[in-house]
């Protein structure tokens, strides 16, 4: 429906100067037959004439004629606003339900700055809001990210006495969710007498939409341990949306099971929900599994498992399926294609990729992106090819952005390329690049190279600017709970415990010939501090507290926030060996699956 502005004058049909005098009989039954007409309209033309009738008879005087036509015009799908607004402005005296009526409609037609105006309007004319007045506002408010207008609103809520109204508050957690004040969303939650399902998926959502994952966990674990709520549907895929970003398997197969329990069919978005779980907490057999017994698939459910395949290293599988799908006649978008040329890079699959590529452009039509053009460059930069990458960038036709010198950086830190390296984070500087990984990536490799001055001058600069990289840390699922290792870290409980572990581990490790690479440590200390630090990696310490607190044989699931260093990987291939355990890594950009001392990547990554 198309829109107007509250002040917006226009006259469709005018009613008379004068209202009637009082109905008889036949008049009633002459305005039923109007209501009636209204109701059975289908479309715009219909309802015209509808109102030329209730107009013609003098029906419009009537507020409840008034008030249905105002709902049906603005709330039908085939409605138009501007007639609603036209037909709301002839109304001399138009009430709460009116001015409800026309908010909603406004937020219903994505019109969120018009349905404010409404309601201020609404309260200049002296006429109180009403509970059904503030839900749909905030839900406005929530769109416009309008934290400020929301708060005054809330205000008036409270001042009129529905402060304390159940739907009124579960909007207010959304609200506040949405515009990024979480603090505010928990004082409503906390502050509610009573709670419903929607007040414990509102504040689930909140937590999600800041990427509160933990809290979002936590939050669903006390909702479950009630035992009388039942879970929505939309409750339950934002914790597996959840699950899916710490890598919590468990709590996953947990949700599976409520969302079986819960729901007689799967639809296909829950469907690739839990096909995206699986593949991201490391159980890619699983997801798999689900892919193949979907009787519907979409674009969506190819892209996941596409992806999904791309981090496990698993490239061939994932051309495959993309091939699958281009015979089952569904056409892939520009998003599938990223996933095709990251199984590409990842799996060392260069002259494939270049092949993908073209098809994309000259088969499918797309015209590629940025982020194409990113994979292509990681493609040649994992395969050793930074001349080439260098010139791809060159002839690019789009600008590069920072992903795309960023991928060329990384790839020379990992082939010691300092001399394209520097060229690399030059162009990010340039782009004043925010991240620090940039600046300490290029400060990496400077150390590697033992050109100390240089090393410190780009430390002074990230100091300079205030950045600083987020401390590594690995987090490891233990008994439905998610603990979380900072490299370094001293302050866990049972800290005490897992550094003893980490002494027995090396002390077996010295009888596989494992040597510490601290060539990984860059700083200008001594081989023994070296040796030390390396011990307190993250995902070392994630290892540790797995073997002491999981029974012998199960497998250990890590995700890091980090890229794996050359000594975690090498330490890991071993460890799995001694332990006889299977150990499930995910990093920043892949999965590495360690079993009887090999990794799934093949030692390329």
């Amino acid at each position: 429906m198309t829109g107007t502005s509250v002040l917006q004058q226009i006259k469709f049909f005018s009613p008379p100067a004068d209202p009637p005098s009082s109905p008889d009989l036949s008049l009633r039954l002459k305005e039923q037959d109007c209501l009636s007409l209204l109701k059975r309209c289908k479309n715009i033309e219909e309802f015209k004439q509808a109102h030329a009738q209730i107009v013609k008879w003098g029906f419009f005087w009537n507020s409840f004629c008034a008030s249905n036509l105002v709902v049906t015009c603005a709330l039908s799908d085939w409605g138009s606003m501007d007639y609603a607004c036209s037909i709301f402005q002839q109304i001399d005296e138009p009430g709460t339900f009116e001015f409800n009526t026309m908010i909603r409609a406004h937020v219903k037609s994505m019109n969120f700055e018009e349905a404010l105006y409404f309601y201020f309007e609404m309260v200049e004319r002296g006429i109180e809001p009403d509970n059904f007045t503030y839900p749909t506002l905030f839900k406005a408010c929530a769109w416009l990210r309008a934290q400020e207008e929301g708060m005054q609103i809330h205000g008036h809520a409270f001042k009129f006495g529905f402060g304390s109204d159940l739907y009124v508050q579960n909007s207010l957690i959304n609200m506040y969710g949405k515009c990024g004040n979480i603090e505010h969303s928990c004082a409503v939650f906390e502050q509610m007498d009573e709670k419903s399902v929607a007040s414990w998926s509102a504040i689930i959502a909140a937590h999600a939409s800041l990427g509160r994952w933990s809290e979002c966990l936590m939050t669903f674990g006390k909702m479950s341990s009630e035992g009388h709520w039942r879970p929505e549907e939309s409750t339950l895929v934002t914790v597996l949306s959840a699950c899916t970003h710490l890598g919590a398997l468990d709590l996953g197969k947990s949700t599976h099971g409520s969302l079986l329990r819960n729901i007689s069919e799967l639809n296909v978005i829950v469907q690739t929900s839990l096909i995206d779980m699986y593949v991201k907490c490391g159980c890619l057999e699983k997801g798999l599994s689900l892919f193949r017994k979907m009787a519907k698939r979409n674009q969506m459910s190819y892209s996941v498992i596409i992806s999904g395949l791309a981090m496990h290293g698993n490239g061939e599988e994932a051309l495959r399926i993309f091939s699958e799908m281009l015979e089952e006649g569904l056409d892939p978008d520009d998003v599938v294609y990223v996933g095709v040329l990251s199984a590409c890079s990842h799996a060392g699959l260069v002259d494939e990729g270049f092949q993908c590529f073209d098809r994309m452009k000259s088969e499918h039509g797309i015209k590629p992106t940025v982020l194409h053009y990113g994979c292509m460059v990681d493609l040649m930069g994992k395969a050793g090819m930074i001349k080439e990458a260098l010139e791809f960038i060159k002839s690019m036709p789009i600008k590069p952005n920072d992903v795309v010198w960023r991928s060329l950086l990384s790839a020379c830190r990992v082939h010691c390329n300092l001399e394209f390296g520097e060229i690399a984070a030059k162009h990010l500087f340039q782009m004043n690049s925010q991240n620090p990984g940039d600046y300490l990536m290029l400060s990496n490799m400077y150390a590697r190279a033992q050109r100390w001055p240089e090393m410190a001058k780009i430390r002074v600069e990230m100091a300079r600017k205030g950045l600083h990289q987020a401390a590594g840390h690995s987090l490891v699922e233990v008994g439905r709970r998610i603990y979380k290792f900072v490299s370094q870290g001293t302050s866990h409980p049972g800290c005490e415990s897992v550094y003893e572990m980490i002494h027995q581990m090396e002390w077996q490790l010295k009888f596989e010939g494992y040597s510490p690479d601290t060539s990984q440590v860059l700083l200008d200390v001594n081989e023994e501090e070296k040796k030390e630090r390396l011990k307190g990696h993250s995902q070392k310490l994630a290892i540790a507290f797995a073997l002491i607190n999981t029974s012998q044989g199960s497998p250990i699931r890590i995700a890091r926030n980090l890229r794996m260093c050359n000594d975690c990987h090498t330490y890991t291939k071993l460890i799995s060996v001694i332990y006889e355990r299977e150990i499930t890594v995910r990093d920043r950009t892949r999965f590495h699956h360690f079993k009887d001392g090999t990794c799934s990547c093949r030692d390329y990554w």
